[in-house]
């Protein structure tokens, strides 16, 4: 019989194994094919935008700044929900006699002591800390692609070429999935709280999840069937101004 602290060390670990096996599956796909993640296909498109809006001259500026405006909104509004939440932690943090106990009634393993509640809690206080961490810097480098963007490609700097500037643009938008993914693994560290069965099975169910939201919809497209995909070349074909035209 396992004792209540080897309990919790053995769901952490099964739990940490789990989204291992499962990242070394999806860098396996990406390195065959780089669109087969959603991330590649982002990727792609802010590399071709940044082109296309550089080689543009001034005819995409107003544009440009205003995409950018709301991509900084984004990362702007989960930093600070990352600050409360660090906040909350902390709070929490000085609660431990109080209701470690009474959030493992529905637990029926793990241990109950103090320190278990304390490194529980450090740990779910550093992944909200990776994750304003990794949204301020997508603020810090989305700021700078907002004057790189508007330089013209012509007799420019090297460093300013569409090519690094769509490479800094990338970087935000990594840091910005890095910290998504640190809010999604708050999931599992959250139902630690209340048991060490709870963190295995919600590990279990947010692989699940990230399987189907980290493949691109062109990937689920060529799963599905060419031929559903494809149209068939006897088709009619059908104008794009008489099929919305109602």
């Amino acid at each position: 019989m396992l004792t209540e602290l080897e309990t919790d060390i053995v769901a952490l670990v099964l739990s940490v194994l789990c989204v291992v096996a499962y990242y070394l599956f999806l860098s396996m796909k990406v390195r065959e094919n780089p669109t087969y993640s959603i991330h590649g296909v982002n990727a792609l498109s802010r590399r071709l935008w940044v082109e296309h809006v550089m080689r543009s001259n001034s005819a995409k500026d107003i544009m440009a700044v205003q995409t950018l405006r709301n991509f900084i909104m984004a990362p702007s509004l989960m930093a600070s929900t990352a600050a409360l939440l660090i906040i909350g932690t902390l709070t929490l943090s000085g609660q431990a006699e109080n209701i470690s106990h009474s959030w493992h009634v529905l637990s029926t393993g793990g241990s109950h002591a103090t320190e278990m509640w304390i490194l529980k809690v450090m740990l779910l206080l550093v992944d909200f800390i990776v994750a304003f961490f990794a949204f301020a810097m997508s603020v810090r480098l989305a700021n700078h692609v907002l004057f790189m963007v508007n330089v013209p490609e012509h007799g420019t700097h090297h460093a300013l070429s569409p090519r690094a500037v769509a490479h800094r643009l990338n970087r935000a938008g990594n840091m910005f999935a890095i910290g998504m993914r640190a809010f999604f693994f708050a999931i599992p560290l959250v139902f630690w709280l209340f048991g060490p069965y709870f963190l295995l099975i919600s590990s279990i169910g947010l692989v699940l999840a990230l399987y189907r939201l980290d493949r691109s919809e062109c990937q689920e497209i060529c799963e599905s069937g060419s031929e559903s995909a494809v149209p068939s070349q006897n088709a009619p074909v059908v104008s794009m101004h008489a099929k919305y035209a109602k």
